[in-house]
């Protein structure tokens, strides 16, 4: 749907009420009054609300699928959660250079969805129909397997979620801040509150498929627990074409981003390996404009200026670039520390959905006579806890640091991810304490070797390490999503919010690492931290490293952001 620029001419005839670089559903110029802002964007955030509905409804209680109808062990379903978890996170890279390349962001958003709708069909069929599971356990030890196609059929269904996860994610947000125009002092504003807002609306839809979904997929059925997300996603799929004509698209430029940044590169490496390029048209190497970013000289000696406009996107001289192509690439280079030092709050975010669930489920979760709270449950309090937060930072927190750092957003972006990090290290410190207290419990009531009866200890107990999670992603997730957003190429969008999804992609997938090296190597010398009798096992142990590590990043996070220069303050600002 993205245009291309042929329609800048008619740009001058809208005055002051057009918006430069987009342009609506057919291509013409697009009029500030009466397109994007708040009204196209709360089309958008509905569209993410039923797509966090759809992911959750289905990612919040699959470790249960998988130990439960499934019949894997408790160390072999958690690794897969996070390899899935994990492929979920990372494919955003593929899909956001799909939109930033070629498709643009409204139609990869529209293939996405159909693909989820796809996959979430197929995985309704999967755990609906007989043949296509396994048979149920006979008592506690007879637990058959499932067969070769049985086990591709639920996993090739969802993958197909992940990918179709991969287009849609990135895409949206990035879609529905590009509804605000950065230039205009009120939309600029509003962007900033956008973020925040966006991620109440997402905690809100999350919230309940933790609530409803869950519930039915334990007590009801596996089927209608999976088929609800599946409608919720048509519905989604539904809103987000209504407000097609109120939308502002990003007119698409000459050049592709990723291109571009590509042939900074290999020019780089070019003047590296050879002695003496031909140059043509300017000196490499000398050029260094008064406010360019000063880390990453290596790239400034592909720098040169010609009469004719040379830049390496002439291939056939491809040992020079523009000073704009260059400082693209530092600006790129420049998040590279700040996303490494992430992935350890992206290791900790994996457990909420993994080993969260498994300890509520040894414990007791009854309300009145009748009724057992789901463990998956239990992670509304990380939603609840954002739904409350976020209007208590974005009206009450940011107003105040604002009068103090006279900062539009109250503290830096890079601020607010770091005091994330603090209170992610906190509901680990939280958790192994919560954990070692279970565990002398069940020594001490006799039920160690009786893993299938309901400890004498409340589920509440897990809420406040849930709630500390919550109240780092306040600071850490909406932090990262406004980070990687703003920070990047401003052709590169989609991949900025691609790239904060892989955070937590990488995360997944040291945390599955950890957890399967550490099952073999407890394994054998005794009880595995991951036992499958949780009684056992020593999660505890496996959170106390977790902590330690968080504030070990936490550190090494510090150190670099001292150094990081924003984008748009490349002479002086500071962390």
């Amino acid at each position: 749907m993205e245009a291309t620029s042929e329609a800048a001419p008619l740009l001058s005839g809208l005055g002051n009420d057009a918006v430069q670089g987009s342009v609506d559903y057919k291509g013409r110029p697009v009029p500030r009054s009466r397109s994007g802002g708040w009204r196209s964007a709360f089309f958008i955030i509905g569209v993410e609300v039923t797509e966090r509905f759809a992911y959750y409804g289905i990612a919040s209680n699959l470790i249960s699928y998988l130990t439960g109808p499934l019949h894997q062990s408790t160390a072999e379903a958690a690794t897969n959660v996070n390899v899935w978890s994990g492929a979920a996170s990372l494919l955003p890279l593929l899909g956001a250079f799909v939109a930033d390349s070629y498709l643009g962001r409204y139609r990869t958003i529209l293939l996405a969805s159909l693909l989820y709708i796809l996959g979430l069909g197929l995985l309704t069929l999967s755990a609906s129909l007989s043949f296509l599971r396994p048979p149920p356990c006979v008592g506690l030890t007879i637990c058959p397997s499932p067969s070769g196609f049985q086990k591709f059929f639920f996993f090739a269904s969802l993958y197909l979620v992940a990918l179709a996860q991969g287009g849609h994610k990135p895409c949206v947000q990035a879609f529905g801040a590009d509804q605000f125009d950065a230039q205009d002092p009120t939309e600029s504003k509003s962007k900033s509150s956008f973020f925040n807002w966006w991620y109440f609306g997402i905690c809100a839809g999350t919230t309940v498929a933790l609530a409803v979904v869950s519930y039915i997929q334990d007590n009801v059925s596996w089927g209608l627990g999976f088929g609800i997300p599946c409608t919720v996603m048509a519905v989604g799929l539904v809103i987000f074409l209504l407000g097609t004509r109120t939308y502002r698209y990003t007119s698409a430029g000459d050049k592709n981003p990723f291109v571009s940044l590509a042939q900074v590169f290999v020019a780089a490496a070019r003047r590296t390996f050879q002695q003496d390029p031909a140059l043509i048209g300017g000196k490499a190497g000398e050029l260094h404009l008064e406010g360019s970013n000063s880390r990453f000289k290596f790239l400034d000696r592909v720098i040169a200026v010609s009469s004719d406009g040379t830049d390496c996107s002439d291939k056939s001289r491809w040992n020079v670039c523009t000073e704009s192509q260059v400082e693209d690439a530092k600006t790129v280079l420049q998040l590279v520390p700040i996303w490494a030092t992430c992935l350890i709050y992206a290791v900790v975010f994996a457990q909420m959905s993994t080993l969260f669930t498994k300890q509520g489920s040894t414990m007791d979760r009854s309300i009145g006579s009748n009724f057992r709270v789901p463990p998956a449950t239990l992670q509304t309090f990380i939603s609840l806890s954002i739904v409350f937060a976020i209007p208590i930072y974005d009206r009450i927190l940011v107003p105040a640091a604002r009068a103090f750092t006279r900062k539009p957003s109250g503290i830096t972006m890079l601020q607010r991810i770091g005091t994330g990090m603090f209170f992610s290290a906190l509901s680990m410190v939280m958790a192994a304490v919560v954990e070692k207290w279970r565990l002398d419990i069940a020594r001490e009531s006799g039920l160690v070797d009786d893993p299938s009866v309901t400890l004498p200890m409340s589920v509440w107990w897990l809420v406040p390490q849930y709630i500390l999670f919550g109240v780092a992603d306040v600071f850490t997730m909406v932090g990262l999503q406004e980070f990687f957003y703003d920070q990047v190429p401003d052709g590169l969008r989609s991949v900025g919010l691609a790239l904060y999804l892989s955070i937590f992609g990488i995360g997944s997938f040291i945390s599955g690492f950890m957890i399967s090296a550490i099952d073999k190597v407890t394994r054998t010398h005794g009880d595995s931290w991951f036992a499958t009798n949780l009684n056992r096992a020593h999660l505890d142990y496996f959170y106390w490293l977790l902590a330690g590590l968080s504030l070990i990043e936490l550190g090494f996070y510090l150190f670099f952001t001292k150094s990081y220069v924003y984008k748009t303050a490349l002479r002086s600002s500071t962390v």
